[in-house]
């Protein structure tokens, strides 16, 4: 489905990369379209980049809406690109 998904920051990288992690997966993603990033922010990642920074509390709430609605496992799915969406059988 590739929605845009809140992940915590745990680290910055060189040439406006960090890597963020939620339930486990861990994923770089280019900072570049952000003005400021620290490690502990929350982000919002779509396709590999970080679109907007927001709140722990907004992250926490989309998450969980995310979960209501049935579309958080498959997003971890392909954040974590164990998707099996087009792989062949």
């Amino acid at each position: 489905m590739c929605l845009a998904i809140p992940a915590r920051v745990i680290s910055l990288e060189s040439g406006d990369m960090a890597i963020v992690a939620l339930e486990g997966i861990k994923k770089p993603v280019s900072t570049a379209l952000l003005e400021e990033v620290t490690v502990g922010d929350y982000v919002l990642v779509h396709v590999g980049y970080a679109l907007h920074k927001l709140s722990e509390e907004e992250a926490e709430r989309t998450l969980q809406l995310m979960a209501e609605a049935g579309v958080l496992a498959e997003e971890l799915e392909e954040m974590a690109g164990t998707s099996l969406e087009g792989a062949e059988r």
